[in-house]
């Protein structure tokens, strides 16, 4: 399958706000973005370029053909703003390789493009550091609405809602409670590492809101909510809000159809 030929996935309500002014604002010239495409598939890759050059006018877009190219285009071109990865061109470990290159690349998005849509692979892959993970059997428009809201700044995550479903309930596992069951004793601990200031953005995270609708809902500046978000992800060991509702499930906090509703739509 093309990378450019369709990619479906679900789009988070976390960011919305990020899509109304556009990247560069109402009235402002197209910014700059360098892209880096990362297929093994040259005639691929090269369409996937062409593509995101002409989402962002005035961008451009290099090309690898493996990890190690990536790491040597990165080294030598410093100033990528985002990162294609076709997971499915790889000869080696997917999940590695997404390691690798966020390990390298620090805070450029790493998003993913697969055909594989089971859960564990999903997750796997965002706790290896992806930004998203977008599947390839859809519309190109919810790649290019994913690649906007991450470029926009938000604290975003996108990952397919059957995915996401699958691996939260694989984490009750059969013997667990049933779905909806919360275990008090466990949702109990996790709120007590959690200041009630933190509870109630927890509570808001869960719940599907961006910082701005945040600090809307708690009538707290948006910088203040940021600093509680980054404090919560830490003591829950969370690197972005998915792995926030993933350790939710864990603890039973809330009814799984809730969680899974947190993050797509």
């Amino acid at each position: 399958m093309s990378m450019t030929a369709r990619f479906p996935g679900t789009v988070s309500s976390l960011a919305e706000d990020g899509l109304e002014n556009g990247i560069a604002g109402v009235g402002a010239s197209p910014r700059h973005r360098t892209f880096l495409v990362v297929d093994g598939q040259a005639l691929v890759r090269r369409g996937a370029a062409l593509m995101l050059t002409s989402q962002f006018p005035g961008s451009s877009a290099l090309e690898a053909g493996t990890v190690e190219e990536a790491l040597a285009q990165a080294m030598s071109a410093p100033g990528i703003d985002l990162v294609l990865l076709d997971l499915d061109s790889l000869s080696g470990s997917r999940v590695e390789a997404i390691a690798q290159l966020t390990s390298a690349l620090g805070s450029v998005p790493v998003v993913a493009v697969s055909a594989v849509q089971e859960g564990d692979e999903v997750i796997a892959s965002i706790r290896a550091g992806a930004r998203a993970y977008v599947l390839k059997t859809g519309p190109t428009e919810v790649l290019e609405r994913t690649l906007t809201l991450i470029l926009s700044g938000e604290n975003y995550v996108a990952m397919p809602r059957q995915a996401l479903t699958a691996a939260l309930a694989g984490v009750r596992g059969a013997s667990g409670p049933a779905m909806g069951q919360a275990p008090a004793g466990r949702e109990a601990a996790l709120a007590d590492r959690l200041t009630e200031r933190q509870q109630d953005i927890f509570r808001l995270i869960l719940a599907g809101c961006s910082n701005k609708e945040i600090a809307r809902e708690l009538g707290v500046l948006e910088g203040t909510v940021k600093v509680h978000v980054r404090a919560v992800m830490q003591k829950l060991g969370a690197k972005n809000r998915t792995q926030v509702a993933v350790a939710a499930a864990r603890s039973g906090f809330g009814s799984m159809a809730f969680m899974a509703g947190t993050l797509t739509n």
